[in-house]
């Protein structure tokens, strides 16, 4: 049956960490080049992304640009007990705070929270891809509770090496609708 999904992203995380800096910066600086071209950046007005950190691809230059753009950004607030998000908008670094696993996430307040009906574009993060857009994320199915009613355009950022021909998933498993990677699009 092949790998387990913890096998899967185990594997690939530690691929990922092997990278060296200078393939790293060169791969986010391609993956970001991609995104700022498209039109799905173009034309969205709210965006939904994580803060990286560690292995992932850096997101901090990419909601610095849709700040410099007028885009209203919007980052992720886990709810641990519900394994819900809440999205608040960001106007600065400073307004994130340090949680459980070391995560930055927003310090919530309730006229900075952002509905899910506004969000034009969602980043979604993730580990292992197939070319469905199934994904192995980090284990907690929160994406997929929160995108199981959005109704807007997903996207995920990853390197080619992180794309399989397919990946196991589960009935309630939420694939994303564009994977774009240092080469472009691949969906």
């Amino acid at each position: 049956m092949g790998l387990k999904k913890e096998e899967l992203r185990k594997q690939t995380i530690d691929m990922l960490k092997k990278l060296t800096p200078e393939q790293k910066s060169e791969i986010n600086v391609q993956l970001q080049h991609q995104l700022f071209q498209s039109d799905l950046w173009r034309q969205a007005k709210t965006i939904g992304v994580t803060i990286s950190r560690g292995f992932e691809w850096d997101t901090h230059r990419i909601i610095e640009v849709g700040w410099e753009q007028g885009k209203t950004i919007a980052v992720p607030k886990c709810d641990p007990k519900g394994k819900s998000l809440e999205f608040y908008q960001l106007h600065s670094f400073d307004e994130l705070e340090t949680v459980y696993y070391n995560l930055l996430e927003p310090k919530p307040v309730e006229q900075n929270r952002i509905h899910k009906e506004v969000m034009d574009l969602i980043i979604v993060p993730g580990i292992v891809f197939d070319q469905n857009g199934y994904r192995i994320g980090f284990g907690g199915g929160y994406y997929d509770r929160f995108l199981n009613s959005y109704e807007g355009t997903t996207v995920s950022l990853l390197s080619k090496t992180q794309l399989m021909d397919i990946t196991p998933f589960e009935s309630f498993d939420i694939p994303v609708k564009h994977l774009l990677t240092e080469d472009g699009f691949q969906k």
